[in-house]
């Protein structure tokens, strides 16, 4: 089966806890340390199997193959894909099973980020998530006093929407998040604007 490896845990003589994404569910699996081993790490996509022992709750990973992304040596575009993918492991902390859309997410911002900046592809894929989970908040009312934003708008974390005088965060004309939350596009987005939301993203899930 194929899956996005969400984090990677030492533990005694080498050995390690790999976390994984699939489909439809979040394996937690034991890796034995051994020579031959494929190089693994967090954010990368790879073909494994499962062995499942009596003995021992959680199957051991075995069989690992690397299925490389076209940009797997930019360094840019690995760390942020890194950092995005390990906020799905705590997202999905306590969570086995899963619809496919996670893993689809996945698959298509891995083919968005050939051409497209990483972070901007990655703020699109974040937002089509909170889409997806209802948490999209395209009412435009503060979360704070509950009353509709006008003219500018604030973001914080989760891109939930606030009045710029009641969460002191940067200000934004509410026609651009419009844009943005409505037609999941950036363009209209200066880099440093795309560098403030890729902060609040970093916040978590």
């Amino acid at each position: 089966m194929q899956g996005y490896i969400l984090d990677v845990k030492p533990v005694k003589d080498d050995d390690l806890i790999v976390t994984i994404l699939t489909p439809t569910k979040v394996y937690t699996t034991y890796r034995f340390y051994g020579a031959r081993h494929s190089n693994i790490n967090v954010g990368y996509k790879i073909d494994f199997e499962i062995e499942h022992n009596l003995r021992s709750d959680i199957g051991r990973l075995r069989d690992v193959m690397q299925l490389n992304y076209e940009w797997i040596l930019d360094a840019k575009k690995m760390y942020a894909w890194q950092r995005f993918i390990k906020l799905f492991y705590y997202h999905f902390k306590d969570i086995e099973e899963l619809d496919e859309f996670y893993f689809d997410l996945l698959n298509a911002l891995s083919h968005l980020m050939i051409k497209q900046n990483e972070k901007r592809a990655i703020i699109q894929a974040y937002l089509k998530l909170l889409e997806h989970e209802g948490r999209l908040h395209v009412d435009y009312t503060c979360f704070l006093c509950d009353i509709e934003i006008e003219g500018e708008i604030s973001l914080v974390r989760s891109f939930v929407p606030a009045h710029p005088q009641c969460s002191f965060a940067r200000k934004f004309k509410l026609s651009k998040i419009k844009e943005m939350f409505e037609q999941n596009s950036l363009i209209n987005f200066s880099d440093d604007e795309i560098k403030y939301l890729w902060h609040i993203l970093l916040q978590g899930l």
